[in-house]
């Protein structure tokens, strides 16, 4: 199961049932769950802790130090959960700070080249294509999707099944249900993601009164944000409406608006 010229330090926790294949690092820190495969050429290092059925393709560096000037070596954190996938030469860094941690959830799907950076937090079943970029403190919610080379600024929020076109960039936070294009500009719902995800019919409609009536109206939208609350109250326009309350950066807006 493991190969012969795979480097695993003696105090690295490595599950017997995990497959180490062919010169693979794993560093002394790193706790590797069962069912993993580790592929040709991988780097496992720092406080990185890995849950069940992870598959990690060549060339991956998982849990290097954080792109931090402010960094001074402290034993950073790295939490995984199981079932995901990294593609070949993904990158994904530690936190920053002895009492933080970056934190991936289950089942996402990193494509060749992605990058997570430092203390970024991303939910489950988020896809990031090839060569998307987080930035520091980044937030994915579930299900989001970012197309290939999309970039995410420091600090931003991407909402649950949001979905970003390709190229997109963001330093602005993306609502939940909803397309970036361009540079933080959003152009409509992520209609196909929530027609998968299950959405009702009802819950769609609701989705798209409101779109309409935050980024569409004419209104400024922390007017209609207020004025939203009023008339609407369902599950899922509760969840769009909280996010752009909890806003610290600004939200994106419909493409040819500006607040």
């Amino acid at each position: 199961m493991i190969h012969p010229t795979a480097v695993i330090h003696p105090q690295a926790q490595v599950d017997p049932t995990a497959t180490v294949g062919p010169y693979a690092v794993i560093e002394a820190h790193v706790i590797l769950g069962p069912q993993c495969k580790v592929g040709p050429y991988v780097h496992l290092t720092g406080h990185t802790t890995i849950g069940a059925g992870n598959r990690f393709h060549a060339g991956a560096v998982i849990g290097d130090a954080p792109q931090d000037l402010k960094y001074a070596g402290a034993p950073t954190r790295l939490r995984i959960g199981g079932g995901n996938v990294f593609r070949e030469h993904v990158t994904v860094h530690r936190a920053s700070k002895a009492d933080e941690e970056t934190v991936i959830g289950a089942e996402n799907f990193f494509m060749a080249h992605s990058h997570v950076g430092h203390n970024s937090v991303i939910g489950n079943r988020v896809v990031m294509a090839n060569g998307a970029t987080l930035g520091g403190y980044a937030t994915i919610q579930d299900r989001a999707f970012l197309s290939g080379n999309c970039l995410v600024h420091q600090f931003v929020r991407v909402g649950t099944l949001a979905l970003m076109q390709g190229g997109a960039a963001i330093s602005k936070d993306l609502p939940p249900f909803t397309v970036a294009w361009g540079d933080n500009a959003i152009c409509g719902l992520n209609v196909v993601g929530l027609r998968r995800a299950g959405f009702t019919p009802d819950e769609r409609l609701e989705l798209k009164r409101l779109y309409r009536f935050l980024f569409l109206s004419g209104r400024n939208l922390r007017v209609a944000l207020a004025a939203a609350r009023e008339q609407f109250a369902s599950e899922v326009g509760r969840t769009l409406l909280d996010f752009l309350a909890a806003s610290r950066r600004g939200v994106c807006v419909h493409a040819g608006r500006e607040e």
